[in-house]
């Protein structure tokens, strides 16, 4: 085997076999964690990067809000059980995942909602400047946010959209542009933005930067703080872990709390909520950018798998993603590419995320024979087949059998049957 296998500590010129597979499930360090997740028995889930899988202790911990807090306790669980401050005790633990320091971040509401808020935060700081800088590939909902901020409150300003390369986005930045906000890792492709670097030419030409961390954080290290990061904002149901509806973080550099904002002036984000004044005060704190009553069951599951993450060496967690995905890849071309399968995530393993990306003409069809083979990815419009590859419950021996039941699909062409080709509403 060629030089390529050095990451996966396979032995040079070695074939990679399933035996050698499951040496690297001997050996990883991560191996035992995936005994905390629930997932069914055969099934190989490679769709962390859209909803990642429940903590076992989840279910008994939300039971216990429902049957003693809500049932039992009432309206005094609020103070009893600390419910009130979930958003800012709860993202005071995922701090330090990010690279941020504890008072700069918010669980609060959904990721549109918190870049909504940053960046009309941001562009009220630079109030004197007309363009913001996204990318053409930067997912669809950010882009949808920006049109409406601009439409509906800031018409005098313009959205100018780069290409998906650091070098074309940087070539746009300029003593005009107010606001630079991108999406760290291509949620297409799993190609890594380069935050730095970007940040610095932001902040070089006066802008500010706001990061969508959305497949990001849980997945591999951040450090917000050290790249001078001023907003940033994502979802915490995908690496994370916390379930469909758990509260997005939102992000506050602490050089910027003073000057920033809150649009969405709700009671929650009132320096007294409890005074119940008519007239509308901020918080000083990062608390300003709470809004209403938050969802307490979301935050309860995602707290279960804080507790998690707090024992997790991210050194260990990103070295596992590259090697999980380096022998995806690697097994893709040597056994499914004679099938029109096409590798469009980066080969370099520091600019890749957590996931591999693959296209096909029949990709939607294929896709949907794996799911019912019992692999689990997902499907992206036009025709990109996305795998993630969550290093906390997913071995190398899913990815090994992953790939022989993709390879069956193919070679038995199972995937043309008609019920395949049914779409359905979520991809």
């Amino acid at each position: 085997m060629s030089s390529k296998n050095n990451n996966l500590d396979i032995p040079e010129n070695a074939k990679i076999s399933q035996e050698i597979v499951k040496l690297l499930d001997e050996k990883d360090p991560l191996a035992t964690q995936a005994d905390k997740f629930k997932l069914p028995k055969d099934l190989i889930y490679l769709d962390g990067n859209s909803l990642g899988a429940m903590p076992k202790s989840v279910p008994s911990y939300v039971e216990d809000a429902l049957l003693d807090g809500w049932s039992t306790q009432l309206i005094r669980s609020w103070n009893n059980k600390g419910w009130h401050n979930l958003p800012f005790t709860l993202a005071d633990r995922l701090a330090p995942i990010m690279g941020a320091k504890k008072g700069e971040v918010l669980l609060v509401d959904s990721t549109s909602l918190n870049l909504f808020k940053t960046l009309v935060a941001a562009l009220k700081m630079r109030a004197d400047r007309v363009n913001i800088i996204s990318d053409k590939t930067n997912f669809p909902s950010d882009i949808h946010i920006i049109q409406g901020v601009l439409d509906n409150f800031f018409p005098d300003k313009k959205l100018k959209l780069s290409g998906s390369s650091d070098e074309e986005t940087i070539s746009l930045i300029d003593s005009k542009t107010a606001v630079v906000t991108l999406t760290h890792v291509d949620y297409k492709t799993g190609k890594i933005r380069d935050m730095q670097k970007i940040t610095k030419a932001a902040h070089d030409n006066g802008a500010l930067i706001i990061w969508d961390l959305s497949h990001s954080v849980g997945a591999l290290p951040i450090d917000l703080n050290h790249c001078e990061v001023d907003f940033a904002v994502g979802c915490s149901y995908k690496y994370l872990n916390g379930g469909h509806g758990a509260p997005a973080y939102l992000f506050v550099a602490q050089r910027h709390l003073e000057e920033s904002q809150n649009t969405l002036t709700g009671w929650m984000g009132h320096a007294s909520p409890f005074g119940f004044d008519i007239n509308y005060e901020p918080s000083k704190t990062i608390e300003k950018f709470r809004c209403g009553t938050p969802a307490i069951l979301s935050y309860l599951a995602l707290e279960k798998s804080l507790d998690i993450f707090e024992t997790i060496d991210f050194g260990q967690l990103r070295k596992k993603s590259q090697n999980l995905t380096q022998l995806f890849m690697q097994l893709i071309e040597e056994n499914c590419s004679d099938y029109g399968i096409k590798i469009i995530t980066p080969r370099d393993p520091e600019i890749r995320g957590s996931q591999v990306s693959v296209t096909n003409e029949n990709s939607w069809e294929i896709m949907q024979a794996l799911i019912e083979h019992n692999v689990v990815g997902d499907f992206r419009a036009p025709n990109i087949m996305r795998f993630g590859f969550t290093p906390l419950y997913t071995s190398y021996e899913n990815v090994w059998n992953a790939v022989k039941i993709l390879q069956k699909i193919l070679d038995t062409g199972i995937w043309k049957e008609e019920k395949y080709a049914t779409r359905k509403l979520v991809t």
